[in-house]
């Protein structure tokens, strides 16, 4: 899909902004998208680290992810909530990008400096993590990674498990941070964006959903009671689950996940939008993701970026945004 208007009216300046961050980021890959369990452990006692659970889960699940925290964590880890640290949204919908003060006084809150290298994990392995490094590189902080394979893995390898009380810590200074606008994108925006046939144009901007098939087929129901299933016009089904791989523990039925590796990521990428793909990696042809909430279209956001996709975006409001409004064109069909 495209964003034609996008591109053409004010995101000019945005994508200057977001450009020299990329090439910022691409000099100093001192700070790596992905770590693992051994490369956290060797991080513990720094002072310059902070460590974040951001587990979250579905609105029909019964897990709730702070009390699970409070029983077990990453040694010295603290509970970053998505759904509270975030704006208010006109249409209620939760986990919206949080303004650039409220994100400033998080950051605070959890001792963390702009210099802080801010490590986050989910307690599904690869779901929520993503989101909230999403955030992090969306308000400029790229000294951020996540924990590939979350609180399973690092239990599964055997590094030690907190389950005391946790530590609350001390308050930093945190200046106000700038938005990159152009990592984000809105309704009006994904509105002028379902028009055109992006096969019409190899310039413009595909949209990249990471529901399940069914979901955005229109054949499965959303687990949101009463907003229908199916797909923005001309967005391509990619599954968040395909740039993923599952291990279960040892002598248990638990499961968790993990990223692919890189090879495999790229085939998946062109098994979805077949020869677009060449183009998203070389950063000829932007692209955005979506998926319920906004929450799982920050897996296929980091797949990107692992791939090296300069010109990502993700849709805030995603699939519960653009559904819950009776003006939306509705597609059930396959591409």
């Amino acid at each position: 899909m495209l964003l034609a208007l996008l591109t053409r009216t004010g995101l000019n300046i945005a994508g200057k902004r977001s450009l020299f961050a990329k090439r910022t980021f691409s000099k100093a890959m001192s700070t790596p998208l992905l770590l693992s369990p051994t490369q956290l452990q060797a991080s513990l006692d720094s002072n310059q680290v902070t460590i974040l659970d951001s587990s979250w889960f579905m609105p029909n699940s019964p897990r709730k992810p702070n009390e699970e925290f409070q029983k077990k964590r990453v040694p010295g880890a603290q509970f970053l909530d998505l759904d509270e640290v975030s704006s208010p949204h006109e249409l209620g919908l939760k986990h919206m990008i949080p303004s650039e003060r409220q994100f400033a006084d998080a950051c605070e809150a959890f001792g963390i400096a702009p210099s802080s290298h801010v490590i986050l994990y989910d307690t599904h392995g690869v779901f929520s993590s993503p989101r909230a490094l999403f955030m992090f590189k969306a308000f400029g902080h790229e000294k951020s990674s996540i924990l590939d394979g979350g609180l399973p893995r690092w239990e599964a390898e055997g590094f030690p498990i907190e389950d005391k009380p946790p530590a609350h810590a001390k308050k930093t200074v945190y200046p106000t941070p700038v938005l990159d606008k152009g990592m984000i994108r809105s309704y009006d925006q994904m509105i002028s964006n379902s028009f055109p046939d992006p096969q019409s144009d190899p310039a413009l901007e595909l949209v990249i959903d990471a529901r399940s098939r069914g979901r955005f087929l229109g054949t499965e129901p959303e687990p949101r009671p009463g907003l229908s299933s199916g797909h923005i016009p001309h967005s391509f089904s990619l599954p968040f689950t395909a740039f993923l791989q599952t291990h279960t523990l040892p002598n248990s039925s638990v499961q968790y996940t993990t990223f692919l590796p890189v090879p495999e990521l790229r085939n998946v990428l062109v098994s979805h939008i077949g020869d677009n793909a060449d183009a998203v990696i070389q950063g000829k042809r932007p692209i955005t993701t979506s998926c319920g909430s906004g929450m799982t279209a920050g897996v296929l956001w980091l797949g990107l970026k692992l791939l090296g996709a300069p010109n990502v975006a993700l849709y805030d409001e995603s699939w519960t945004g653009y559904a819950s409004r009776a003006s939306s064109k509705i597609e059930k069909a396959a591409n």
